[in-house]
C-alpha cells in the first residue's frame, strides 16, 4: 500500500484556496506567525492545558495510507469540556478580523478537534481561534462546538477533495525513488577530484552538516553536487534540495544538469522560479480589477496544478507559461505554489535567505528534510547584505504628508510623526556633516512606522493604482520593520542628508550570524564556487561554525596552457586617463599577435568608454563590442553570440568587472582566446565600503581587505575565468594594474594563474 505524508497545514492549506491573490496580499502581510503571541497566550493556560501538542492520524482510501499530523497550540481542559486552541498573529487592526474571516485557520483547528476526539472518543469538543495583535498585544476570540458526527462529515468532505493530489503524488514518488536507485553517473568517467567532491555533498547531507567547498572551473561542480543530493533523497536521506544561485546562466546549468539526468531516467519534479516583473502577462500588478489571472486565481489554481504535475518533470519558465495560460492563473504565483510540490526548486538566494521574499510556508519538518546547493556562494556575501539592510528616506513621507492631510487625517498624523522624526536626527548632525553612525535604532522610529503601516493596510484595500506611493512607502516600512527584528551587533544605523533628503539605513555588515541561523533550519547545506579566495574570508562571512565540513580541489587545468601576463601600468583613480594610451597599445598588439577574440573588463563604465573611444580614433582590423547599463536579454545574447569561433576578424568586447560577462559566461574552445582585467577589481570608496573597513578594523580584522581588497579580487578572478572552460581549452590572460605584483594581491592568484611573466608598457 502506497503512503503519502502531510503535515495539517499543507492538507488544509491545499483545500482550503478561496479568494483572489487581493486577499492573499493582505493576509500574507498582515497574519503572519509569531513565536511571540503563541509563548503569550501559553504562558497563561492553566496547569492542567497543555501547549504544543502533537496530533496524528492516518486516513486510508483508494489504497493510499495518508499520514497526517501536526501540533496543536493548545489543548485547554476545563471540568468536562475540552476545547483546541489555535493561535494566529496579525499586524493590522484586530477589529477587522470577523468568525470566519478565515476558513482556513478554522480548517486547521477542526482538524486537530477531530484527530483529538477519534482518539479520545470524545461525543463534543470547543474550537478556539485566538488572534493576537502584534505589537498592542490585543486579543480576538472566537469559539465553536463541534459534534464528533459534524467533524467526521467535515473531515471525509475535505479529504476527498485531497484524494487526487495525494493518489498523484505517491505515485511520482514511487516512480521517483525507483529511477534514482537505477540512475547512474550521467557521464563515462569522472573528472579528477569529482568523485571526491561528489562524496562530500552526500557526506554533508547524511551527516545534516554544512560544506563549504572551493570548486574551480573545469572541476564539473554542478553535477557534483546535483548528483549525490539526488542519489541521497533515493536513500530517503532528504526529501527536496533548492538550488540556489545569483545569475540566470547558472541556474541554466543546473537545468541542463537535471536533464542530462532525466534522459538517463531520473523521474523529478523541477520547478524553475522567475522572477515575478519577467513573467507577468499584463503588467498591471496584482489587482483583481485588471488582471485576469489574479481574479479568481484560487479557483483554477488546484486543478492548473494537478494538470502541470500530472504531465511535466522539468518545469521551467516556459512550461510554467503555457500551463498558466491555459488555466488562466498568474504564472508568477503559479510557479510558487508548484515549487512547494517540486523534488528541486531552482531558483535566486532570496527565496532562501531574504527575510522579505523567501518561501514562507516551508513548515521546520520539511525545512529539516530539505538540502540547499548554494552555487557560486561567494555572491551570497554582498547580496546577503543587502538583503538583510533596509532604508526609509524622509522624501516619501513628506510626500505622503501632503497627500493625505485632507484625505486621511489619522494617516496624515502618522506619517507627519515619522518625518519629523527623520527632521529630528537631520537636526542633531553638525552642520558640516552629511552622514553620521551609530551602533542602534533611533528610538521610537520603529514604534511610529509600525503605526503607520496598520493605518496604510486600513487604506491600502481602496486604492487602484498598485504602484501609488502609499503602496510603495508601504512596502519600505514593512521591510524596515522586518529588518529591526534581527539587529543585533552585526548591524550600524546611519543617517546621510543631502539637500532636503534624510535616509536613514539599518545596515548589515557582516550577515555571517543571520546566514548562518537560516541555514541551521535546513537538513544540510552546500557553499560551492570556484573563487573562494581566500577560502577563510568566506567562511567567516557565510557563517562557518566548528564542526561545518570544507573541501577543496585544486584546478585540473595544465597551466601551461594560458599565457600569464602582468603588466604593471597604474589604474588607479587619479592615474586612469593617463593609462588609456597603454591599455589600447597592448589590446591592439595582441590581437596583431594571436588574432581571435578577446574581452576586455574594466571596473566602472566611465574607465570602459574612455578606453573604448581611444581605440575606436585608431586604425585597427577587429571589431569592437561595448556592454552597456541598459542592455535587455536579448541584447546580452546578441553580444555573446559575437564570439564565434570562425571569424574573419579579431573581436574585442569591452565588459565591466562584476556584470553580467563576468561571472558563468561560457565561451569554450576558440569562442574566446584571451582575457584581459584592468584594475585590482576594488570596490569605489564610499560610506557604506568605510562602514565595513572601521568594523571590521575594530573587531581585529584587517578592515581594508574585507572591504575592498578581498571582492575587489574576486571580481578579477572570476573575470580571467572567462578564459578556461575545459580542459584543451588555452589563451592569454593579461591583469593590468601594479597591484597584482604586490605580495598582498599576488598571493590571492590560484596556483594555475602564479606562472606570469611581468609585461612593460
Amino acid at each position: 500500500m502506497k503512503e503519502l505524508r502531510t503535515s495539517i497545514r499543507s492538507l488544509v492549506e491545499y483545500v482550503y484556496r478561496s479568494g483572489s491573490l487581493d486577499r492573499r496580499f493582505k493576509t500574507t502581510t498582515a497574519l503572519t506567525e509569531g513565536t511571540r503571541a503563541h509563548q503569550m497566550v501559553q504562558s497563561e493556560y492553566s496547569e492542567h492545558d497543555q501547549k504544543e501538542v502533537h496530533l496524528a492520524y492516518t486516513h486510508i482510501a483508494e489504497s493510499i495510507h495518508i499520514h497526517i499530523e501536526g501540533r496543536c497550540d493548545g489543548l485547554l481542559q476545563e471540568e468536562d469540556k475540552i476545547t483546541i486552541d489555535e493561535i494566529k498573529s496579525t499586524s493590522s487592526s484586530i477589529y477587522d478580523i470577523e468568525e470566519d474571516s478565515h476558513p482556513v485557520h478554522w480548517a486547521q483547528a477542526k482538524c486537530y478537534a477531530y484527530i483529538y476526539v477519534n482518539q479520545q472518543e470524545l461525543d463534543e469538543i470547543d474550537v478556539q481561534l485566538t488572534y493576537v495583535h502584534l505589537p498592542s498585544s490585543e486579543r480576538k476570540q472566537f469559539v465553536k462546538s463541534f459534534s464528533s458526527v459534524e467533524l467526521r462529515e467535515w473531515f471525509h468532505t475535505m479529504i476527498e477533495q485531497y484524494i487526487p493530489y495525494a493518489k498523484l503524488m505517491t505515485e511520482h514518488r514511487h516512480s521517483r525513488q525507483e529511477s534514482i536507485q537505477q540512475l547512474s553517473f550521467p557521464y563515462p568517467t569522472f573528472r579528477t577530484g569529482q568523485r571526491k567532491f561528489a562524496g562530500a555533498v552526500y557526506k554533508t547531507i547524511t551527516d545534516h552538516k554544512t560544506l563549504f567547498a572551493h570548486a574551480p572551473t573545469g572541476t564539473g561542480k554542478t553535477i557534483s553536487t546535483l548528483f549525490p543530493t539526488i542519489k541521497a533523497i533515493g536513500e530517503g536521506k532528504a526529501e527536496q534540495f533548492f538550488y540556489l544561485t545569483a545569475k540566470t546562466i547558472t541556474r541554466q546549468a543546473a537545468e541542463e544538469a537535471l536533464s542530462l539526468m532525466e534522459e538517463k531516467g531520473l523521474h523529478f519534479h523541477t520547478v524553475t522560479v522567475t522572477a515575478k516583473d519577467k513573467m507577468c502577462f499584463t503588467n498591471e500588478g496584482c489587482q483583481v480589477d485588471y488582471c485576469p489571472f489574479a481574479d479568481g486565481y484560487y479557483d483554477r489554481i488546484n486543478e492548473a496544478l494537478l494538470d502541470l504535475l500530472s504531465n511535466e518533470t522539468m518545469i521551467a519558465r516556459d512550461v510554467i507559461e503555457h500551463y498558466a495560460r491555459k488555466h488562466q492563473v498568474c504564472p508568477f504565483e503559479f510557479s510558487i505554489d508548484a515549487a512547494y510540490h517540486a523534488d528541486a526548486i531552482i531558483c535566486d538566494y532570496n527565496y532562501v535567505f531574504d527575510p522579505r521574499v523567501s518561501f514562507k510556508r516551508l513548515w521546520n519538518e520539511t525545512k529539516k528534510k530539505t538540502t540547499l546547493l548554494v552555487d557560486e556562494a561567494h555572491n551570497l556575501v554582498d547580496r546577503s547584505q543587502s538583503m538583510y539592510s533596509a532604508l526609509i528616506t524622509k522624501s516619501s513621507f513628506l510626500q505622503l504628508k501632503r497627500e493625505y492631510k485632507s484625505k486621511n487625517p489619522h494617516l496624515y498624523e502618522a506619517v507627519h510623526r515619522i518625518d519629523q522624526s527623520l527632521l529630528a536626527l537631520k537636526k542633531s548632525m553638525d552642520e558640516d556633516q552629511y552622514m553620521t553612525t551609530m551602533a542602534e535604532i533611533p528610538d521610537g522610529i520603529v514604534e511610529s512606522i509600525e503605526h503607520f503601516i496598520d493605518l496604510a493596510e486600513l487604506e491600502i484595500p481602496y486604492i487602484e493604482d498598485s504602484e501609488s506611493l502609499l503602496i510603495e512607502t508601504y512596502f519600505m516600512a514593512l521591510s524596515f520593520v522586518r529588518i529591526s527584528k534581527l539587529y543585533d551587533k552585526s548591524y550600524v544605523t546611519y543617517i546621510r542628508r543631502y539637500k532636503s533628503e534624510v535616509e536613514l539605513k539599518l545596515f548589515c555588515v557582516d550577515p555571517s550570524s543571520l546566514l548562518h541561523k537560516t541555514t541551521k533550519g535546513y537538513g544540510a547545506t552546500v557553499f560551492f564556487s570556484a573563487t573562494f579566495a581566500p577560502f577563510d574570508y568566506y567562511k567567516d562571512m557565510l557563517g562557518w561554525t566548528e564542526g561545518d565540513y570544507t573541501f577543496s580541489i585544486p584546478s585540473p587545468f595544465d597551466r601551461n596552457n594560458v599565457d600569464m601576463y602582468i603588466q604593471p601600468t597604474s589604474t588607479r583613480f587619479h592615474d586612469r586617463v593617463q593609462s588609456t594610451d597603454s591599455i589600447v597599445g597592448t589590446v591592439l598588439e595582441l590581437i596583431r599577435e594571436k588574432p581571435g577574440n578577446y574581452l576586455v573588463f574594466f571596473p566602472s563604465y566611465v574607465y570602459m568608454e574612455q578606453v573604448f573611444e581611444k581605440i575606436q580614433e585608431l586604425d585597427h582590423p577587429a571589431s569592437v563590442l561595448l556592454q552597456t547599463p541598459q542592455m535587455t536579454e536579448q541584447d546580452r545574447e546578441q553580444y555573446l553570440a559575437e564570439f564565434r569561433e570562425e571569424r574573419k576578424d579579431s573581436l574585442i568586447g569591452f565588459a565591466v568587472l562584476g556584470g553580467i560577462f563576468s561571472e558563468g559566461v561560457d565561451l569554450r574552445g576558440d569562442r574566446l582566446n584571451g582575457v584581459l582585467v584592468v584594475s585590482v577589481g576594488l570596490p569605489r570608496l564610499n560610506d557604506e565600503q568605510d562602514i565595513m573597513k572601521r568594523y571590521f578594523d575594530e573587531r581585529g580584522k584587517n578592515g581594508f581587505d574585507y572591504a575592498y581588497m578581498y571582492p575587489g579580487m574576486n571580481k578579477v578572478l572570476q573575470a580571467a575565468g572567462r578564459l578556461i572552460r575545459t580542459e584543451t581549452d588555452s589563451g592569454t590572460i593579461v591583469l593590468i594594474d601594479d597591484r597584482f605584483i604586490q605580495q598582498r594581491y599576488k598571493s590571492l592568484l590560484p596556483y594555475h594563474l602564479q606562472h606570469f611573466r611581468i609585461k612593460r608598457d
